[in-house]
């Protein structure tokens, strides 16, 4: 039996014990770097929270510490920590603003690809003890069109594509729709693909960023994707880059944490019905098979 298999049997064993509440898990991705999409999840986390969930923020970046960076806390330890020393999950929890809640990959994110059964097993089971921590699990990936970015897309039933009005960012978008959609295993229906234009001159302009990549993707592309929203460009948001926290915090009333307050009010209300709800741990049974 190999790995894959013992970590499906165990996750369906365990389902089967009892049906316990699942966490939302929302996976933010690019096509490229520089699109903003670490900005993307700490300023949904902060709106989600506003909204009286209880957030945590997966950095799957492991190349880069986004994410603690604009939380401005550096985490004690990360996921192989919990793989590899015996760390619980509530213990490689760091604390960010607002209670939200961030692990940090670092190398355990490699290391998933080689596990025994008793690591399999422990992942399990602190996956499951996450799945009753959090309502939302924001998950975000490094950027490109890599091995295991294409992993967490691919165990994801919900995906957040940050795009810009760069040309690069349309062409490499358009890429990694393009890998998913020739993928035997990549299932549109079981998959929500919403994508944000962010840095938009105004809302005008992000629709019309949508409808030129989605009008290629029609055309040439057996998947579907949807328009969740945009965020324009801010003095605010870039002066918050700069202080390295997130603009949702420190200038609520800009308008680019408006346009954030508004997309999560969408995942929150309708969108919300239209996805699969599978949980953090089956997202890793999911990731870990691929």
């Amino acid at each position: 039996m190999d790995q894959a298999e013992q970590l499906r049997n165990m996750v369906r064993q365990s389902s089967s014990k009892k049906q316990e509440r699942t966490a939302r898990v929302i996976t933010v991705t690019s096509g490229k770097g520089g699109v903003g999409k670490s900005n993307v999840s700490v300023n949904l986390a902060v709106q989600f929270s506003k909204l009286g969930k209880k957030v945590i923020v997966l950095d799957a970046d492991f190349g880069l510490a986004n994410v603690e960076v604009m939380f401005g806390a550096i985490p004690k330890f990360n996921l192989s920590d919990l793989i590899y020393k015996g760390k619980n999950i509530k213990e490689i929890i760091a604390e960010g603003p607002m209670d939200i809640g961030f692990i940090s990959g670092g190398s355990g994110i490699v290391g998933l690809s080689n596990l025994t059964k008793e690591q399999i097993r422990m992942i399990v089971t602190n996956m499951e003890e996450l799945d009753s921590i959090a309502d939302v699990i924001i998950v975000d990936t490094g950027a490109g069109i890599t091995d295991g970015v294409l992993d967490f897309v691919m165990a994801s039933s919900e995906v957040l594509l940050v795009i810009t009005p760069e040309p690069s960012s349309f062409t490499d978008s358009y890429s990694l729709l393009k890998v998913l959609s020739k993928n035997p295993s990549f299932v549109n229906e079981e998959t929500k693909i919403r994508v944000i234009s962010n840095k938009s001159k105004n809302q005008e302009d992000g629709k019309a960023m949508f409808d030129k990549i989605n009008s290629v993707v029609e055309r040439f592309l057996t998947i579907e994707i949807e328009y969740l929203g945009a965020v324009p460009r801010d003095a605010h948001l870039e002066e918050a880059v700069m202080r390295q926290k997130p603009v949702s915090l420190i200038t609520p009333s800009a308008k680019s944490a408006k346009a954030f307050e508004t997309i999560a009010a969408r995942l929150s209300g309708t969108e919300e019905e239209k996805v699969i709800r599978r949980g953090i741990s089956k997202f890793f049974s999911r990731f870990i098979s691929r």
